[in-house]
This record gives structure tokens, C-alpha cells and sequence, in this order.
């Protein structure tokens, strides 16, 4: 952990730069954000920059610096950071491209960059650099958007232009710090998570996330945080199979990386957003508001169309209005009289428009349900040409509302651009989120839910573990193996017996012995999707059926397996176990049979799992109300699903280390029970 080393680079008191004119641009923004240490130019061809004398070389330095920004190409970057380092320096930005992201050849420069570092912190290379708006430092060679703040969210991105985009953002977000990690040699975010989790100043962190190279150190970091009560937001970007080397099976299709940082997101707390408006909102949110304790919301508006808009959007994302309670009828109908139909979500009409106080008597009624957060749904007019004070009344009124009530509340515009700057400076000084965009409002409000269900179980989590693969060769083993394998960790398998046509007695005996109707498929090591190829044939009735279905299929074989034909399921479907480099092994829950490509519907599962987390899995499939008694269909018991899938989880713990990949497609599901009615392993062998 690199967390008790960063503090001198993130938080330095002396900074040396290096280079010409973007070493230059560094120290202007340093002075405009107001930074009290000492800045030590280093340029061999200058006497001075930005009015301070230049030193000749690192080795000049009257002192180690804590930071170093460093603009000169990837040589003198090399040369400059192994100087650094024998110094005693606190850490550098390497501000230079032409590393790893340009291939081979820089690849072998970049581990020459993290050899002279010899252990010294970097940010980079090829990166923007650092913003320290809590101690006014400026590690940055362009122009900035933000200004010096007391808290705020620190933000670290592994793209400079939208970090330079974000200092720019007019959502009220008070920034802590914004870091441009480019290629990310050597700080990974979970060094920067573990910094910034030893700072109270910061409210929650923000990641863009194009990879992470350290699953178990990220996680390790992710629980931490969620332990701590710091919410992480995350927007990933870019989807890769590279994880994938082996993919024989449906599951594999199911459980690509994305998935796989979907469900590690989840389970550690970290709000995964799709855009950069949801990223800034949510972390607004959580900086203000915080955690939410349920899923119920109430609004306040004086429009009949916000109130209908807000409910049907709010619907969609699984956001309830609880009802209002005798209370607040009664403190409402005093507040609003007899021509306002009193409901949640409110539309208060205009009748008590610009007057203060009948809104905060309205406002507070409102606020006094059971409701996590309250939504003030306002769109203010543009300042520099309408007058605003009345908006101002009701975002004053909603704010003593708010403290009269104790209650969590937000303001906010079905616009993002209708809600001025100076009102959003008010209200976060008010200790209110200033919400730009009622659809992001209300994505915010799920990941705060949610971020709360996290916090409630986070002592029984642990961090992932990537569990080695033993070397060897792969072996699948055929149908009935594989069947055989997972009934020694309580799953049921149909009754059945191996047939050849070698032997046709033999044969007739074991079929006559399973009883008809059965299902005939090829048995081989070799061939995984049988029905492909016609290594199938179901309902067979008489021994005659069956010869003349292994005639058929002696192309592909002499051996086959005989089951004894299993009625017809309520549904079907798919468990899995995958592995991947980065992840470990993972579960996958979907919809099976011949839903698989139809639906895509699946849930991936991470390791170890809790059976309250297969349960939510299960009520998350689109095919949960088939289990659940569609249409007065039967109602399947969950247990037997339940327990399947923590019996393939121990499986899959037991062969850890050999273990590739499994597929069960497809898992019939009865009432009371669940059948593996075909099963595919494949494993290495010494």
C-alpha cells in the first residue's frame, strides 16, 4: 500500500518543475490558485521562469522536492525521475507521451521509467497531471475551471480531456481533486483510493475507469471505502473479452468483462454510471445527501405535467411515492385549501406562489412522510433577464422546510440549465444538492438506495481473491462424468446408462430397466453442443426407437447415454462457472434452453457468495414471474434454485485451482425441485 507515501505528492509543500513552456504554464496556474510553497524551476537554458530563477539540473535542488512536474520527452523524463528518486523526492508527474500506449517500444521505455523510479510515486506518464483544490495546488500545464474548496469529491480519470471538461462542469460539485492518471504505470486507483480515504476533506471519490490491472488490490480498496462510509462512483468505459480464453460454452457469451465489473461494482458498493451527467450528479448526491435508507421518493412541484413526468419516470427505475399519511393531509389541506387534489407527487398548483411561508407550511407537511429524500422540482428563469426572487421564496422556504423537518431533500431542474450558479453556490452551502436533470436526479437516488443496502452488509464481505490455475492440459470430461461430479455436491441428475452399439442385449436390458420414454444423445469428450449436430433425439418410446436413433448417430460415435425422459419443466434455466485472469472464477444465472441467445438474460455472480445474494439474482432475471406464478401458472419454490447454485459455488471452490469452465444448460425447474438435464466440464489435468 503506496497510500502513507502519497501524501507528499498529492499534498506537497515544495514542487520542482521541469521543462520549458508547459513546466512554465505549471507555475502561472500554481500562483493563480494561490499555492503557498516553494516552486523550483529546472531548465538548463533558462535563467528564469514565471519570475523565479531556474536551476541547471535536479541534482541543484536545495532540497528534495514533495512533487515534481516534469515536461520534457520521454528520455529527459527517464533521466529526470531516476534524478528525482536518488534525491529523495516525494513523487513526480511525467507529463510525456510515447510509452506503452504506443507499443512494444514503449512499453520497454515505460519499464525503464518505473526502474529509475525505483519505488517513487508516478502519476503518468502521459497524463494531464494533478489538481489540488484543497491545498491549492496546481500540477497542470492548461487552464482549469475549478477554484479552491474546503471538501469536495476527488476525481481521478485515466483521460486528461475529460478531466480538463470536468474542472469545467457547471453543476455546483465542489472538487477536491482531479488527477489524469494516463497510462497509469504506477499509481493504480486503489492506491488513490486508499490516499484519499485518509483525508476527511474528501466526500466521495469519483473514478473513469478504462481497466484496472489489480482486481483484488481495487476491491480490497472498494471495501475499504464502503466500510468507511465514502462513496465511489464509477463510469467505465471500453469492453473487452481479452479475460475470455476459453469459451466453449453459453455461459461464457453471458459472462464477458463488462458483466464481471458490473457485478464486482455491485457487490462492493461502487455506483456504476453510463454518462458523464450521471457521474457529476451522483456525485453530488452523495456528497450532500448521502446513503438513502429505501427506494420511496416524494415530489413537490406546482406543475400537473412535472408531477406526472417525475412518476412515470421514477416508476421505470423502481422509485415508489408513498402515500401521504392523515398528517400531512391535514397540515397540507390547511396549507393549500380545498382546490389542490392532495397526493404524492404533489402539484401544489400556483395558488401559494411567491408566498414564503405558505410553502415552507407546504414544504414541511411534505417532508414529514416516510420517504428517504424529497425531490423540490424547480426551474428557475434566466437572472440575467427575468426577475428570480420569487424562485428564490420557494428555494428559501424549501430549505427551512427542510431544516424544521429534518428530512433529506434536493432541489431540482427538469433542465439542467435552469438552475443558476448562484443559486447552486446557495444551496450547497445550505448543505442541499442543487440536481440538474430529473432523470440523473432520480439514477442518483438508486445508486444512493443501493449504496445504503451495501453499507448494511459490508462486514461480511471480504475482497476477491484470483485463485491460480494450476498448470496442465485441458480435459472434458463426457455427459455422464461431468453429471456424476456435480451429484457429489447435491445436484440431481436424471437416471441414466451408457449404451453402445457394440452390444445391442446390453443395451436392450438397460433401456427396458430405466423405462420408456427416453432420450438418446451421443456421449463424447469431444463434441459439446450435441444438438448441433444431431447427437440428440428425445422422446423414444420403444427399444426399436432407440437402435434406430443409435444408427443414426454412428457417425459421430458407438457410445452413447440413455436417460430416462424428464417431464416437461416450468422453465429452464442456465448455470455456469467461468473463469477470468482478472476476476477469478464467477457464477452465471440465466434463462435457459433455447432462451439463452432469445432473452440474454443473465446475472453474474462473483465468489464467495451469500445466499441472499442468489436470491436478488433470481428476482432480477426478466423471467423471475415465470418462477413466480405467471398468469396462474405454478409458483416455483426458490430454494431448490437457491441451493443449486451454492452448491456449483462450492464446486467451484473445491476445484479452484483446475477448473476452467462449466456449463449446466439446460437446468430443468420443477415446483419443488431442479434437474441438470445436460452438463459440460472442462478442466486441466497434471
Amino acid at each position: 500500500m503506496k497510500s502513507s507515501f502519497l501524501k507528499r505528492l498529492l499534498s506537497p509543500k515544495t514542487i520542482a518543475v521541469i521543462g520549458g513552456r508547459f513546466a512554465e504554464a505549471v507555475i502561472k496556474q500554481c500562483d493563480l490558485i494561490g499555492f503557498e510553497g516553494e516552486i523550483f524551476p529546472v531548465n538548463p537554458k533558462r535563467n528564469e521562469m514565471a519570475g523565479r530563477s531556474c536551476f541547471a539540473s535536479v541534482s541543484d535542488l536545495p532540497q528534495p522536492p514533495d512533487a515534481s512536474f516534469i515536461a520534457v520527452d520521454r528520455e529527459g523524463t527517464v533521466g529526470a525521475v531516476a534524478e528525482l528518486a536518488a534525491l529523495g523526492a516525494g513523487g513526480a508527474v511525467c507529463y510525456a507521451s510515447g510509452f506503452a500506449e504506443v507499443g512494444e517500444a514503449g512499453q520497454r521505455w515505460q519499464e525503464r521509467l518505473l526502474e529509475a523510479a525505483n519505488g517513487m510515486p508516478l502519476v503518468g506518464p502521459n497524463c494531464y497531471g494533478m489538481l489540488n483544490y484543497l491545498d491549492r495546488v496546481a500540477l497542470w500545464p492548461d487552464e482549469h475551471g475549478g477554484k479552491a474548496v474546503n471538501k469536495g469529491a476527488a476525481i481521478v480519470l485515466q483521460s486528461g480531456n475529460i478531466g480538463l471538461n470536468l474542472t469545467m462542469q457547471g453543476r455546483g460539485l465542489p472538487l477536491a481533486y482531479l488527477i489524469s492518471v494516463g497510462n497509469g504505470a504506477d499509481l493504480q486507483m486503489h492506491d488513490y483510493i486508499e490516499a484519499f480515504l485518509e483525508d476527511e476533506r474528501i466526500t466521495c471519490i469519483g473514478l473513469h475507469i478504462e481497466g484496472l490491472r489489480d482486481i483484488p488490490a481495487f476491491t480490497s480498496a472498494a471495501l475499504k471505502a464502503l466500510k468507511q462510509g465514502v462513496p465511489i462512483v464509477a463510469l467505465k468505459t471500453g469492453t473487452s473479452d481479452e479475460g475470455q480464453k476459453i469459451t466453449f460454452g453459453h455461459t461464457s457469451s453471458l459472462a464477458g468483462s463488462d458483466e464481471l465489473y458490473s457485478a464486482m461494482f455491485a457487490r462492493y458498493g461502487v455506483a456504476r454510471v453510463r454518462t458523464l451527467t450521471e457521474f457529476l450528479e451522483t456525485l453530488k448526491l452523495l456528497s450532500t445527501v448521502g446513503p438513502l435508507s429505501n427506494r420511496k421518493i416524494a415530489s413537490i412541484s406546482c406543475s400537473g405535467g412535472e408531477a406526472a413526468h417525475v412518476a412515470d419516470l421514477a416508476s421505470e427505475l423502481g422509485l415508489t411515492f408513498p402515500p401521504l399519511n392523515s398528517a400531512q393531509e391535514q397540515a397540507l389541506f390547511k396549507a393549500l385549501g380545498d382546490k389542490v387534489a392532495l397526493s404524492n407527487p404533489l402539484d401544489y398548483h400556483t395558488y401559494i406562489w411567491n408566498d414564503e411561508a405558505a410553502q415552507e407550511r407546504c414544504f414541511t407537511a411534505m417532508l414529514t412522510g416516510e420517504q428517504a429524500v424529497t425531490l423540490n422540482i424547480l426551474d428557475y428563469p434566466r437572472p440575467e433577464l427575468c426577475d428570480v426572487s420569487a424562485w428564490d421564496k420557494t428555494t428559501r422556504a424549501f430549505i427551512n422546510a427542510l431544516k424544521t423537518a429534518g428530512s433529506q431533500g434536493v432541489i431540482v431542474s427538469t433542465l439542467p440549465e435552469n438552475l443558476p450558479e448562484q443559486t447552486r453556490n446557495w444551496l450547497i452551502s445550505e448543505g442541499v444538492a442543487p440536481m440538474q436533470g430529473l432523470e440523473d436526479c432520480l439514477l442518483s437516488i438508486c445508486h444512493a438506495a443501493q449504496l445504503f443496502d451495501r453499507q448494511q452488509v459490508a462486514g461480511k464481505l471480504e475482497p476477491l481473491t484470483t485463485p491460480p490455475l494450476s498448470l496442465g492440459k485441458d480435459k472434458m470430461p463426457n455427459e455422464l462424468e461431468s453429471k456424476k461430479l456435480l451429484k457429489e455436491f447435491g445436484l440431481n441428475i436424471p437416471e441414466a446408462r451408457v449404451i453402445s452399439l457394440a452390444d445391442i442385449d446390453d443395451a436392450r436390458k438397460a433401456c427396458d430397466a430405466l423405462g420408456y420414454p427416453l432420450a438418446l444423445k451421443i456421449l463424447s469428450e469431444d463434441i459439446v453442443h450435441k444438438t448441433d449436430v444431431g447427437g440428440v433425439h428425445l422422446k423414444l418410446e420403444t427399444f426399436d426407437a432407440v437402435a434406430e436413433a443409435m444408427q443414426t448417430m454412428k457417425n459421430l460415435g458407438d457410445t452413447f447415454l440413455a436417460e430416462r425422459m424428464l417431464e416437461k419443466p416450468i422453465t429452464e434455466l442456465l448455470l455456469g462457472v467461468t473463469r477470468d485472469e482478472q476476476f477469478g472464477l464467477s457464477i452465471t444465472l440465466g434463462a435457459g434452453g433455447v432462451l439463452v441467445e432469445l432473452l440474454k438474460d443473465s446475472q453474474t455472480l462473483l465468489l464467495p457468495l451469500t445466499e441472499p445474494d442468489v436470491e436478488k439474482a433470481i428476482k432480477a432475471l426478466k423471467i423471475y414471474p415465470l418462477l413466480n406464478g405467471f398468469r396462474g401458472g405454478a409458483k416455483v419454490r426458490l430454494e431448490p434454485i437457491t441451493q443449486a447454485v451454492m452448491s456449483l459455488a462450492k464446486f467451484a471452490d473445491d476445484y479452484a485451482d483446475t477448473l476452467l469452465e462449466l456449463d449446466i444448460n439446460p437446468l430443468f425447474v420443477f415446483e419443488d425441485e431442479v434437474i441438470v438435464a445436460d452438463a459440460v466440464i472442462r478442466t486441466v489435468v497434471p
